[in-house]
């Protein structure tokens, strides 16, 4: 037996005149005297379904039973509503069904929180993911989880069409950390042992182009240790590809076409291609970030031509000490941003990223300035500020006078405080760029080198010979996608020569026992032919996130851990029996 002839979603005037049989919840029951009406869900969408007990007495009688998420079946004549009972929201909304029939196949507990959109949107996250299988009902994620099926679809397509191959990584792999902590597993064959959930496919697929595979891809999944946050979750998926025998041109080429593609699908304004480019370098100078979000404008402008000679103190200070005296005008942010978030929220936030304090002008309705410092202006130098800042009425111009890398990065977070505040993002718009031409190195918290992406990432070929002079000027062969102020996803040309791949280990200071433990297998890979070779990984969650309005990427999983990495809903992490962990050779120890 069918349990339905159609869905929820699909019926439209056209169909007035046939019988049909729905199943699905109920969403809503409205009793209007004598007459009942149900709202009847599915993922499909929403169809009103009529009860009239000259219709049907038995019908009538069990549709007054029904309460809010019973699973029922509805049988019944679809009918033309009447113009002024047409219902314009729905998509179904020209027609109802006249139920001849209806069964209820389960009944269902009240929920514990509503399942309507905007009133769960109120409610503790906590409770609904606790309760994830109710909260999937809604309609937002519904949608959601629908426009991620299509998005990654399209892109299994677009590669394929491309001569791609989908080809499966181990998820149980070794454990190489660098970056994030790993997720480990014990082995019972092998006492003592552990194997790492992989944090992305990155060697696996490297071999595969040693292989001779030229073109891979996959929607891995992939697993990190680490802290959590809005755009971050312990176990999320990507996009993952790599090619032999291209370079940069290549990829990025191709990754705009996958773009534009995504985009469509998504129903979404069509970048124009290519999607603009700007160097690291680049991205810093103008927006104090190398996640620029160019939805609005608001640069940083360097004003250290226009004080050259200036004897205001503060600024005299930062050049002579070869710093920098950079500027953001936030237009229309005088009477936006109070005196108390300039002189005491963000003058602190400047002091605790090593800067000596914030100074401003407040630019007054009759255009005067309005500072403590413009005494110490000549007229030459507030000549050269207007002419660089187009200060209007209204606008709050922020300084930064230190040593560069305190002055950008502050000056890019204020740079979105600011626009935030005073509403300049347009939330319709969608603004990519590549960011290429990394750094290849940086120190970590520890003051130890690390490499910025990964250590397979190559250098680009003039800057090889400063391995061995100057560290902090080698640039990588790297690329990183940026949507909306949001990191996409990235990559690069690898390493492909064993010799320059083993000397990378050597400058990060790995010994030749380790470098030999955790990446001989790759080393002596490469001894066999690796061609040229590169690759990049978009993250789908994030990506679905940014492309479905969502401000969680928890909203666009269907089974997300909260952000202490828990399952509330199977009550994940839990602890297992002492026959368990005595199979894995594991004891526990409590800590104190």
């Amino acid at each position: 037996m069918s349990f339905r002839t159609t869905t929820c979603g699909a019926l439209r005037a056209a169909d007035a005149g046939k019988t049909v049989t729905l199943a699905g919840w109920v969403d809503t029951v409205r009793d209007h005297g004598g007459l009942i009406f149900i709202d009847l869900r599915d993922r499909y969408g929403l169809t009103q379904c009529v009860f009239d007990p000259e219709d049907s007495r038995e019908a009538w009688d069990a549709a007054q039973s029904c309460r809010g998420e019973y699973v029922v079946q509805v049988t019944g004549r679809v009918e033309e509503r009447s113009a002024e009972t047409k219902n314009p929201k729905m998509a179904t909304g020209d027609i109802e069904v006249r139920a001849s029939s209806v069964a209820i196949l389960n009944r269902a507990a009240p929920p514990p929180f509503p399942l309507d959109d905007r009133e769960a949107a109120a409610v503790s996250e906590d409770l609904r993911l606790e309760h994830r299988y109710l909260d999937l009902r809604r309609r937002g994620m519904i949608d959601a989880l629908t426009l991620r099926h299509a998005l990654l679809h399209t892109a299994r397509e677009y590669l394929d069409g491309n001569g791609f191959l989908e080809i499966e990584t181990p998820i149980l792999t070794k454990s190489t950390p660098e970056g994030a902590r790993d997720y480990l597993v014990p082995s019972r064959v092998v006492p003592g042992a552990f194997f790492a959930l992989p944090q992305a496919p990155q060697q696996y697929k490297q071999l595969l182009m040693v292989a001779g595979v030229d073109r891979y891809m996959q929607i891995a999944r992939c697993f990190r240790d680490e802290d959590l946050r809005a755009d971050r979750q312990p176990e999320f998926t990507q996009i993952d590809l790599e090619m032999s025998f291209i370079d940069e041109e290549d990829i990025l080429s191709l990754t705009d076409g996958l773009i534009a593609k995504l985009m469509e699908t998504a129903g979404l304004p069509v970048p124009e291609l290519p999607l603009p480019r700007m160097t690291w370098r680049e991205a810093q100078e103008r927006f104090g970030s190398d996640k620029p979000d160019l939805r609005f404008g608001m640069e940083i402008t360097d004003l250290g031509d226009v004080f050259a000679a200036t004897q205001f103190k503060v600024f005299r200070r930062a050049l002579d000490a070869g710093g920098v005296l950079k500027a953001i005008n936030v237009k229309g942010g005088s009477p936006k941003c109070s005196i108390k978030l300039v002189e005491e929220d963000w003058t602190g936030e400047a002091k605790a990223a090593g800067l000596g304090g914030l100074a401003y002008i407040r630019v007054q309705e009759d255009g005067t300035w309005k500072s403590p410092i413009v005494k110490f202006f000549t007229d030459g130098e507030r000549a050269g500020l207007q002419a660089k800042l187009d200060m209007a009425p209204g606008d709050l111009v922020l300084f930064g006078a230190d040593q560069k890398e305190k002055v950008l990065p502050f000056l890019g977070r204020i740079r979105l405080a600011a626009a935030e505040l005073t509403g300049a993002i347009d939330r319709n718009l969608f603004r990519f760029t590549w960011i290429t031409e990394f750094p290849l190195f940086e120190r970590n918290d520890e003051g130890r080198l690390a490499s910025v992406h990964h250590p397979f990432t190559a250098p680009m070929a003039e800057d090889v010979s400063k391995l061995d002079t100057a560290l902090e000027e080698v640039r990588a062969r790297a690329y990183d996608i940026v949507l909306n102020g949001t990191e996409l996803g990235g990559g690069s040309i690898r390493i492909h020569d064993p010799a320059l791949q083993e000397k990378m280990f050597q400058v990060l200071g790995l010994p030749e026992e380790e470098i030999a433990d955790r990446f001989g297998h790759l080393l002596k890979a490469f001894r066999y032919g690796a061609p040229p070779h590169g690759g990049l990984a978009l993250g789908a969650d994030r990506l679905v996130m940014l492309l479905a309005g969502k401000s969680s990427i928890r909203d666009v999983i269907a089974f997300p851990k909260t952000q202490k990495a828990m399952d509330l809903m199977m009550k994940a992490p839990a602890k297992v029996d002492a026959k368990q962990l005595r199979d894995i050779h594991i004891r526990t120890v409590v800590p104190e």
